[in-house]
């Protein structure tokens, strides 16, 4: 029996393959539907199998939020071509769609979410072997509290997501979303800076200090100092403002609500920095 175009459709539509892919499929099981399926889905999963030791460093990020709930993620494959790729950015969303209404905590929680009955986990493995290239969802991170605030830089490589402790301007939150995306913080706040980096931190300052010869006695103060520095370029409230640099992050937010208050952030990037 002659494999039809409305067979071949409804094959896709299911699994995602090519039409090629889905015809031969459908004529290896004999127009047995099912058994076409489990064989593209099989050969998905040996593509994704050989090419797991390949560097999957394009791919595509996204976020967004759901009520005072917000996520980013990033699905990754090997080239910019199928990060472009229409059907890729969708399966994206469609996982974002789903970390939104279950709002997991940890990745390894979300690829054991489903969708259409199939685990994100196995989704992201079948059609890897429909594009021929390694995929894998690598990041996902969340933000809960009163209001919360989405970036997605242009080029779906880039995205930042912000908490706050009560509503406020979207335009307000939209300018704090952009400096965590721009300027890539470590901490919220000096409080929050890990104790092995200020340690590292300080161990570079006083090296630095020996090496332009300060006294023994001084390295400490001097170390301090530039510690200081560190915390004004790299903590979010005490950085710059990038739109008006005579002012810090905390004070622009104080400007506006002097009870406003950043309570969390997370950024996602696949671009070299």
């Amino acid at each position: 029996m002659a494999v039809t175009i409305a067979e071949i459709s409804r094959l896709r539509t299911m699994t995602g393959a090519g039409m090629m892919d889905c015809k031969k499929a459908l004529t290896e099981a004999n127009n047995d539907f099912d058994e076409a399926v489990k064989i593209i889905r099989e050969r998905g999963k040996a593509i994704a199998a050989k090419r797991s030791d390949r560097e999957a460093s394009e791919g595509c990020v996204l976020a967004g939020s759901n009520g005072g709930f917000a996520a980013v993620l990033a699905l990754k494959c090997e080239t910019d071509f199928v990060a472009q790729n229409a059907d890729f950015v969708a399966l994206t969303q469609s996982i974002l769609d789903v970390a939104l209404t279950q709002q997991p905590d940890t990745l390894d929680d979300l690829k054991k979410l489903p969708i259409n009955g199939k685990d994100i986990a196995s989704l992201v493995t079948e059609r890897s072997g429909v594009t021929g290239e390694k995929m894998e969802l690598d990041y996902y991170e969340h933000v809960k509290d009163a209001f919360v605030i989405t970036y997605i830089h242009p080029g779906n490589k880039l995205a930042s997501i912000v908490s706050f402790n009560k509503d406020t301007e979207y335009q307000v939150a939209r300018d704090v979303a952009m400096q965590v995306a721009a300027m890539n913080p470590i901490s919220l706040d000096r409080k929050s800076v890990p104790a092995s980096v200020i340690e590292n931190e300080l161990e570079i300052g006083r090296e630095k200090a020996r090496q332009e010869g300060k006294p023994e006695n001084m390295l400490d103060k001097i170390a301090q100092g530039r510690l200081n520095k560190f915390y004004q370029e790299s903590t979010l409230v005490e950085q710059a403002f990038i739109k008006d640099a005579k002012m810090t992050i905390e004070q622009y937010l104080k400007s506006n609500d002097k009870n406003l208050k950043i309570s969390d952030f997370k950024r996602v990037t696949l671009n070299e920095e």
